[in-house]
C-alpha cells in the first residue's frame, strides 16, 4: 500500500472532501493539520511541485498529487487506485 500524506486545515471543505474519498477507499494516510502554522505551510510548499499554498496538498509515495480536485480527477480517470496500490519501496 502506498504512503499517503495530506496537508489540511481542520475546517477546510476541500480537505474534508479529499479525506472522505481516501476514507471511502480504506486508505490509511498521515494528516498534517497546519491551521495557522506558517512554518508547516512553508514546508508543504517546498515539497510540492507547483508552489501552491492552498490546502489540501496531497502526496502519494512522496509524489505531489495536488489538491482535492486533482485527487478526484485521478479517481475519475481510473488512475487513483493504481497509485494507491503501489509499494513505496518500489518507488525509491
Amino acid at each position: 500500500m502506498a504512503n499517503v500524506e495530506i496537508y489540511t486545515w481542520s475546517t477546510c471543505p476541500f480537505c474534508i472532501r479529499a479525506k472522505q474519498l481516501l476514507n471511502r477507499k480504506g486508505v490509511e494516510y498521515t494528516e498534517y493539520v497546519i491551521d495557522g502554522d506558517e512554518t508547516a505551510r512553508d514546508r508543504m510548499v517546498v515539497r510540492g511541485t507547483d508552489g501552491k499554498r492552498s490546502v489540501p496538498q496531497i502526496f502519494i509515495n512522496n509524489k505531489h498529487i495536488g489538491g482535492s480536485n486533482d485527487l478526484y480527477g485521478l479517481e475519475r480517470q481510473g488512475e487513483l487506485d493504481a497509485l494507491l496500490n503501489q509499494d513505496p519501496v518500489q518507488m525509491s
